[in-house]
């Protein structure tokens, strides 16, 4: 018998199959082998089998030994195999993803990373009618054991989660495993406690980034045995080694997290679909604002709807105020707060309920410049604006990390009128003391929270409600379920909206909608007020009525003129090498490459190669160029593409080339 293996490799040169004779040990598709390579040897996958060999028979060697324990199976190969010509990666960059990130010799004792979490999640006596409907509808297609993909489209506080924990039980009552992921680290937290509360923790089993190697690898190996069936993660839980899996869950599926910023940059939704369609399974997408595309498949016929309209406690939805914050200048007021804001939150408070205010930068202001001549201070490496944190009395980039003193003058001109401008989260930190000194203030960001247990106690913390007011980025706009917040605030919404990307206005829609969602969760309705200097934008009025439907009319009328997705294929081609000069070539002739294959009509298509500014490689320069394909000339385009980097390896190039699939940003 002959094995095709995938060695373990970070090159390009050797990303294919090498030829080896299973040497009388069992080993099928998916089985971990060690093999001879070179002077030594090496891990690899057997992607396939076969009784002829192909090659000159003596130069194939035989096995060393097959690994059972970290094995994957056919569906999982299938899976990398799929990636591999989908986002043009290596092969190996694709089983990275599905194997445990420790070996065996060491992972020690394991170490349960939720050990001690004692609550109790019971079963609602009965479903509201539309949460049955939805359940009836899921258990249905589960039992057809045909791929299918579901959108629940309901609004916040609609009870998707219970729908979600029926549609997990009907899987186990059938032998099949289940899968539910959040975008968010943050989230997971109060869902493993419902989750536990619900099935008990010998069955579920976490998988994100927070946790240890050696936690990962623990609950890994729980997954591959059997022991746990329902596995809860953020995106890298769509690659559990789960064998039959009954149904895959992304929970607030319009979060741009599901798709990977780093290579291999796979999209999550595609990559659930695709291990559903080998095992017979559902993929459930569940959102109050789901994405334009994901709502266009429902509309090609591709999703099947799902709609929960009402709230589960039948409360209304909070109402919302736009704040024009032009007219509070005029009035003389230029504090970050508004009379209204300012007005609204004495009121819940003074009668014990919880506040949630949303700023989507964090740091204390977001840039800093020179008066005199205008000059703005940016990270010497990355070319990025530096942030004011007035804390650390430091300017930072959030790029690469790195802190610097602020200037006491200008460097370009000598001027001491060094100003810092813009809100982040820790002016309104500080604000909402200064207003309300006798008030508990919590800030929920990526500065505030260094490790998985500073975030849980945040959240705890405002669940007990020991916090009066959370102050934070959009961390706080995503699944928050607390009972008692009766009020929001969006304190500068243009900040959402004023992003050089043709996704701001539906980002923005999405998080004013998604943050007025944490209001009035409880037995009383609650109350949002956005603050904007542009209050008849159509995100924000559609997200003041709830009106997902005229949002996506007004949003989808655009993108189709434009050919934008999902109306058209975006994407876009990196270049990075040491060599300035070098990178720029590439990219040059990549786009002739292009045009030369796609005829001189597609050149408006092909742009003209650009320097990443934000690219935070060190001793390193990237160029790249964004192909506005048509509809359905994704793959083609991949595909050439591919053939270009090829093109270069074969020259010995030191280019890099990375490609990003209907990225989530152009910038």
């Amino acid at each position: 018998m002959y094995l095709n293996v995938i060695v373990e490799n970070k090159s390009n040169y050797i990303d294919s199959f090498f030829t080896y004779s299973d040497g009388g040990i069992h080993a099928c598709v998916g089985s971990k082998v060690i093999v001879p390579f070179g002077t030594g040897t090496k891990e690899g996958y057997v992607f396939s089998v076969s009784d002829t060999c192909g090659i000159d028979e003596s130069k194939v060697k035989d096995i060393i030994s097959v690994d059972p324990e970290e094995s994957l199976n056919e569906e999982m190969i299938s899976t990398a195999i799929w990636m591999k010509q989908r986002y043009a990666i290596r092969y190996f960059d694709a089983i990275r993803l599905f194997r445990p990130p420790l070996p065996k010799r060491k992972r020690g004792t394991p170490k349960d990373p939720y050990a001690g979490i004692d609550t109790d999640y019971p079963k609602p006596d009965r479903l509201t009618d539309e949460q049955e409907a939805a359940a009836k509808k899921i258990r249905e297609a589960l039992s057809e054991e045909k791929e299918k993909i579901f959108l629940i489209h309901g609004v916040t506080a609609s009870g998707k989660t219970e729908v979600y924990m029926t549609a997990i039980e009907d899987c186990l009552s059938r032998g099949k495993g289940a899968v539910m992921l959040v975008p968010e680290i943050s989230l997971t937290h109060q869902l493993i406690r419902r989750f536990i509360g619900r099935f008990g923790r010998e069955q579920i089993a976490v998988l994100h980034s927070a946790l240890t190697p050696r936690q990962r690898s623990d609950e890994w190996m729980r997954i591959r045995t059997g022991e746990a069936r329902i596995v809860i993660g953020a995106r890298m839980g769509v690659f559990c080694p789960m064998e039959n899996i009954g149904v895959i869950i992304l929970d607030e599926e319009h979060e741009s997290t599901y798709k990977s910023d780093m290579t291999p940059k796979y999209e999550t939704h595609e990559v659930a679909a695709k291990r559903m369609l080998t095992e017979k399974g559902l993929v459930i997408l569940g959102s109050a604002t789901p994405s334009v595309s994901s709502y266009q498949r429902v509309r090609d016929g591709i999703y099947e709807l799902i709609p929960l309209k009402e709230r589960y406690n039948k409360t209304p939805l909070p109402e919302v105020e736009i704040v024009d914050m032009r007219r509070e200048l005029r009035m003389g007021n230029r504090s970050i707060f508004s009379g209204a804001l300012r007005s609204r939150m004495e009121e819940e408070l003074e009668e014990g309920r919880q506040v949630i205010l949303l700023q989507n930068r964090r740091g204390y202001s977001n840039f800093i410049s020179c008066r005199e001549c205008g000059t703005v201070m940016k990270c010497p490496e990355c070319e990025i604006s530096l942030t004011y944190h007035k804390r650390e009395n430091a300017m930072i980039c959030h790029y690469c990390g790195r802190k610097y003193p602020l200037p006491e003058v200008c460097p370009s001109c000598g001027s001491r009128y060094i100003r810092h401008f813009g809100i982040g989260t820790e002016q309104v930190e500080e604000e909402a003391y200064r207003l309300f000194p006798d008030k508990k203030v919590d800030r929920l960001d990526i500065d505030s929270i260094k490790d998985r247990r500073e975030l849980d106690n945040i959240l705890d913390r405002f669940g007990r409600g020991e916090t009066d007011i959370l102050v934070g980025t959009q961390l706080v706009a995503k699944g928050l379920d607390f009972d008692n917040v009766g009020l929001t605030g969006v304190i500068a919404a243009d900040s959402i909206i004023n992003i050089p990307d043709y996704r701001s206005e539906e980002r923005a829609f999405q998080l004013v909608t998604q943050v007025a969602g944490r209001a009035g969760r409880g037995d009383k309705r609650g109350h949002v007020i956005v603050q904007t200097y542009d209050p008849e934008n159509y995100a924000l009025t559609a997200a003041k009525d709830n009106d997902y439907d005229g949002f996506f009319a007004a949003e989808t009328r655009g993108r189709r003129l434009m050919e934008y997705p999902p109306f058209g294929e975006l994407i876009i081609a990196n270049f990075t090498s040491d060599d300035e000069e070098e990178a720029a070539r590439a990219a040059e002739e990549a786009k002739d490459f292009l045009t030369g294959i796609f005829g001189p009509e597609s050149a408006g298509r092909i742009k003209d190669p650009r320097v990443a500014s934000n690219f935070k490689g060190r001793e390193a320069f990237r160029q790249y160029i964004i192909i506005k394909a048509e509809r359905g000339k994704r793959n083609e385009c991949v595909h050439y593409l591919d053939q270009f980097r090829r093109k270069l390896m074969s020259r010995r190039s030191q280019v890099n080339v990375t490609i990003d699939v209907d990225p989530y940003s152009t910038i």
